[in-house]
């Protein structure tokens, strides 16, 4: 079979999926739509670190105003939770109650093989655990450090931090503002989601919606890609089923890739402006096969041993290197650290769009500065 990589080919080449990605990531071209649209449309965003998702959508949206999203936060339009992969995304209200149940066996898999804490819970009645949680959360929300105790009082001789995770994984919790509100600090203060949002988690969530929704957000994807983003096993039934109504393709290397029929899949020649990511950007962590957006050799270097990506940036809808910003006495420094030189061409444009970055996250800043170094 030929390998084709244009527009309607049977094989997409890995340019061919790196713009269609980017374009579904809203990254070849900044969005009109409002910052809880896109929320939706990107099923959520990854959102361990508490401002990250508003790096995210300044990256993808036009004129964006982080006080918008966290209007949103505060009226409980979005909310933080764990849901995919076991990871605190931001989902909207509506995605929540029907994307948390799905990924319950996440949560019940962590509990029987978290090496930290699953000892501590050997013998413990887990659904008294979870009646006495949910009680004590929803009547005061809680951080994991004050909740620990309170539950430590009713199970006398287990640990508060192992009882603690078993509330995390048995029940539904929301991280309540001030957390992750722009502008604000916050411990993660925790209560349920029935209680938050003031409605039940949705009784038959819909696996082959949420599929969909990830193809629609992340697409051409095989199953693994798909497995990988949500956390979840078995998909391939999933995906079989859904089969008759979606378009196939083939990878370089074979992998068949599932898609929506008509989900945009942009000329391979399409220019990708450069982008500025945040840590945790669902961007390279959704895929099985990053290398549509990222070389084995470069996801090999920005790789730790606790997952945390750091900040980085794309040239030509590729991974070009990381970014970090220092602030000290009013000056504010972002430094841009490619992987390899920089081409001319693109010089320019990834110093504009680092400058802009700069003005967002530190609008205050007496003498901001961006530093390019040279590729190691």
């Amino acid at each position: 079979m030929p390998n084709r990589t244009a527009i309607g080919g049977d094989v997409l080449g890995q340019r061919a999926l790196n713009r269609a990605t980017l374009e579904r990531q809203l990254l070849l071209r900044r969005s009109a739509q409002s910052p809880l649209a896109a929320v939706e449309h990107l099923a959520g965003l990854q959102a361990q670190a508490p401002f990250s998702p508003y790096f995210q959508l300044w990256s993808r949206l036009q004129d964006f105003d982080p006080e918008v999203l966290a209007k949103h936060l505060v009226d409980r339009d979005v909310v933080r939770i764990v849901a995919m992969r076991g990871t605190v995304h931001m989902l909207t209200a509506d995605d929540c109650v029907a994307f948390r149940p799905l990924t319950q066996t996440i949560m019940d898999r962590d509990l029987r093989s978290n090496t930290q804490y699953s000892a501590g819970l050997r013998g413990v009645d887990l659904d008294a655990v979870a009646r006495a949680a949910r009680s004590l959360l929803e009547a005061t929300p809680m951080t994991n450090a004050e909740l620990g105790p309170e539950l430590a009082e009713r199970f006398p001789g287990c640990e508060p931090a192992s009882l603690a995770h078993a509330a995390r994984n048995l029940l539904p919790l929301v991280q309540v503002p001030p957390r992750a509100v722009w502008g604000r600090s916050g411990q993660a203060r925790l209560t349920t989601a029935e209680s938050w949002l003031g409605r039940e988690l949705d009784p038959a969530p819909s696996i082959d919606t949420m599929v969909v929704r990830y193809l629609a957000a992340f697409g051409p994807a095989s199953v693994a890609d798909v497995q990988t983003w949500c956390g979840l096993t078995r998909l391939g039934e999933v995906m079989e089923r859904l089969r008759a109504g979606l378009r196939t393709f083939r990878d370089e290397s074979g992998r068949e890739l599932f898609d929506l029929p008509n989900g945009p899949r942009p000329d391979p020649e399409t220019p990708a402006p450069p982008r500025f990511l945040p840590d945790f950007d669902n961007l390279i962590r959704s895929h099985a096969d990053r290398t549509r957006i990222i070389s084995v050799a470069d996801s090999k270097a920005i790789n730790t041993r606790n997952g945390v990506t750091p900040h980085f940036f794309l040239v030509d809808g590729r991974v070009a290197g990381t970014w970090r910003i220092t602030v000290s006495k009013g000056a504010a420094t972002l430094d841009v650290m490619p992987f390899r030189l920089i081409a001319k061409a693109d010089a320019p444009a990834v110093e504009a769009e680092a400058g802009r970055l700069l003005a967002f996250a530190e609008p205050g800043a007496e003498t901001p500065t961006v530093n390019v170094w040279p590729a190691p």
